[in-house]
């Protein structure tokens, strides 16, 4: 179950033994409000130079796709879209690893893809948005999510602009098409060696925060093949 974050922003301090001086090299900063943590995160998923100008038809277009989402946090392994469901929600990841996946009716995965901090999650397939949803998305790590519903973000997104949904749908598609294609290739011309070491430069995050049975069945390997070719690295 995604819960309602219930602890305040954690203020930052100065080293103690200059707390209690007015001293020009120390800044008071105060951390940025949750609302703007999320406009900034919008604009890097659309494109947009936050503007100072309200009035700015981009800063409209931003605040309006803003008021739609909910900030909520997930706990490891919680699961979010279930296949045999209509995929409901779009969600971007503030904190936190999520996978993407399909499960078979004997238990067999596949995984897909992992999300991370700044990606934004959405059922880009139109079979997804209905109960044929064959994708299930779960969270790997303890996660901090901002979520809203999918129909009403599509449905603002084109009250702007049809041209602007159709934009955006297409580029993060052809990401993900991209980044399929290319993983299965490898899949299919590389040795398993190869393609761990490639997993390694590609993304070592993942290889701290995600565990081995996981990344293994991403990279197309048995489990034992990934820990011996993690061992085989570290005595490297």
């Amino acid at each position: 179950m995604i819960n309602q974050p219930d602890s305040p922003n954690p203020q930052l301090s100065s080293s103690p033994c200059l707390l209690g001086e007015s001293h020009p090299d120390i800044l008071t900063v105060e951390p940025p409000g949750e609302s703007l943590a999320l406009l900034n995160s919008l604009s890097r998923v659309f494109g947009i130079r936050l503007n100072d100008d309200t009035h700015h038809p981009d800063s409209h277009f931003l605040g309006d796709v803003a008021q739609l989402f909910q900030r909520a946090r997930a706990g490891s392994e919680t699961p979010l879209e279930r296949h045999h469901r209509p995929w409901g929600n779009v969600y971007l990841v503030q904190h936190g690893v999520l996978r993407l996946f399909r499960e078979s009716a004997t238990g067999k995965v596949a995984i897909h893809h992992f999300f991370t901090e700044g990606d934004m999650i959405w059922p880009v397939f139109g079979r997804s948005r209905t109960p044929r949803n064959t994708l299930c998305l779960t969270s790997v790590t303890p996660c901090t999510l901002w979520v809203a519903d999918f129909s009403a973000f599509r449905s603002v997104i084109r009250s702007h602009s049809e041209g602007r949904w159709a934009r955006f749908a297409l580029a993060l598609t052809e990401e993900l098409a991209e980044l399929s294609t290319m993983r299965e290739f490898h899949k299919q011309t590389l040795p398993a060696a190869e393609r761990y070491w490639m997993l390694v430069k590609d993304y070592p995050e993942l290889i701290q925060r995600v565990p081995d049975f996981q990344l293994a069945a991403w990279l197309g390997v048995a489990p034992a093949t990934f820990s011996r070719l993690k061992r085989t690295g570290r005595s490297t």
